[in-house]
């Protein structure tokens, strides 16, 4: 049976995002990559499109600066990722630390999530 429901995926992983969409779409759902990177993307996504689940795809700071080329992360780079990260966890309705996750771990959890109807998750 197939899935109308519009999702949305945020996250600093735009590779991740689209192999999560693409492994989606044929199951039915209509899927929505958000490309800005910044604290207000899921409100203002949530606000702009009104996805029925919106999922953040997460990566370690460690991850995250080395894909930025930084060596040592500033305190200020590492502040406005924080400030982003909780903004997430609290306008998202799934959060995902992709960091050590395959593909396939990713879209078992997010099925596991849609599929369950579960309550926001801290994975």
């Amino acid at each position: 049976m197939m899935d109308a429901r519009r999702i949305g995926i945020v996250g600093p992983c735009s590779s991740g995002k689209s192999t999560l969409a693409r492994a989606l779409k044929p199951l039915g759902y209509r899927v929505k990559e958000i490309m800005q990177e910044h604290c207000a993307a899921p409100m203002m996504w949530r606000r702009i499109s009104n996805p029925d689940v919106l999922i953040y795809l997460d990566v370690s700071m460690d991850v995250a600066a080395q894909r930025e080329g930084l060596e040592q992360p500033s305190s200020w780079w590492v502040e406005e990722r924080e400030v982003r990260l909780a903004h997430a966890r609290a306008h998202c309705d799934l959060y995902i630390d992709t960091s050590a996750l395959t593909p396939e771990d990713i879209l078992t959890q997010v099925l596991d999530y849609l599929q369950g109807g579960a309550a926001k998750s801290g994975v």
